[in-house]
């Protein structure tokens, strides 16, 4: 094979690939190409560098060739681009004069159930000092680990220790007002709600998820991930107070389920603007994309996020430093849901509840 008719092969790859997630449909072969839009901005880059490098551009083929991975490069890139500081902040920084006490931080960290190596996520956690952290993926074992080196520093605690990569720990230093375990599609896939309150005596809402990923031997279609975050959706619109929204999503920030959830919920990404930050898979270089979010609503302002160090497990810890001020919020508005969109959001509810569960 010669190495155009390599890249042109290469370019109908393209094509299929970009394709494939436009597809109205939640089987898991389908929604796992929502992912790799990076790997294909930057596959579709060297193809076309590589095309104009080595060949002169004469015929009608060559054109076309050109003119559909230029396409296809474009498409990608969009995805991609908010999550780059070539857009504005979604989420802007605290004004100089905040209160201190408006503010904390927050960790999520998905420890990886087989995960032997403990005392990495304690050090990174004593590391970084948070006030809140959401561990996903842990067991009996891990809550016994993590109770026993971190109980004297954080007083609240919410714990659901699931033997089946879904056990889910609330450790805050922060007051929790009313902490409910929930299991909102499943009896077996738990989250947790609360009211936290700040140290100025300010409060606001927290969510804490971890919905189950399309996979064929987990789930082999995206409708109970795509229920649960919906449901959480409708909840944080109708919302009085702040609200925060963090987890493994099991889906990328820029998935049409995540940005339905966004829109849904009228809610911000802290992300956007800033950096992609992706946090799965910390065993990969190439693959990796941002599985763990932090969603929020327009009264919060971001100090600073970052991915946190390898311990041990698939996911790299997400970091953020918060400040609740609500007197900014009008600066930040996300734009109202539509009728069509709230239209979908309530029929991938109802299709959930239709779906004959394999218990």
């Amino acid at each position: 094979m010669t190495l155009k008719t390599f890249l042109r092969a290469f370019g109908i790859l393209a094509v299929i690939l970009t394709l494939i997630p436009l597809i109205a449909a939640d089987y898991w072969w389908i929604r796992m190409f929502d992912y790799p839009h990076i790997q294909l901005t930057l596959l579709t880059l060297a193809a076309l560098a590589a095309y104009f490098l080595r060949f002169e551009i004469k015929s009608w083929r060559d054109y076309a060739f050109v003119g559909v991975l230029l396409i296809c490069f474009l498409y990608q890139f969009v995805k991609i681009m908010p999550y780059t500081p070539l857009v504005p902040l979604e989420v802007g920084e605290p004004s100089e004069n905040v209160d201190e006490n408006s503010g904390f931080t927050l960790l999520t960290s998905n420890v990886l159930e087989k995960n032997k190596e403990y005392q990495k996520v304690i050090a990174e956690v004593q590391s970084i000092d948070p006030d809140m952290v959401v561990f996903t993926e842990t067991d009996g074992i891990w809550l016994n680990e993590i109770e026993g080196a971190l109980a004297s520093e954080f007083p609240y605690r919410v714990n659901i220790p699931i033997h089946n990569t879904y056990g889910m720990l609330l450790f805050s230093q922060l007051k929790l007002i009313n902490p409910e375990k929930r299991f909102i599609v499943d009896d077996s896939i738990p989250s947790i709600h609360t009211e936290v309150e700040l140290r100025n005596g300010k409060r606001f809402r927290l969510h804490a998820v971890h919905p189950t990923p399309p996979m064929p031997q987990e789930n082999p279609s995206s409708t109970d991930r795509d229920a649960e975050l919906m449901k959480v959706a409708l909840e944080t619109r109708d919302s009085e107070l702040p609200v925060i929204v963090v987890g493994d999503f099991n889906d990328v920030a820029w998935s049409q389920t995540t940005t339905l959830f966004k829109n849904v919920g009228e809610l911000l990404d802290v992300r956007v603007g800033r950096s992609l930050y992706n946090t799965f898979d910390a065993t990969s270089f190439i693959m990796r994309w941002s599985l763990d979010q932090i969603f929020v609503s327009e009264e919060w302002r971001v100090h600073e996020i970052h991915a946190g160090e390898d311990v041990g497990s698939d996911h790299f810890p997400f970091y953020a430093k918060l400040y609740l001020q609500p007197e900014l919020a009008e600066e930040q508005k996300p734009e109202p849901a539509t009728e069509e969109q709230l239209k979908t959001a309530r029929e991938q509810i109802r299709e959930e509840k239709q779906e004959p569960k394999n218990n």
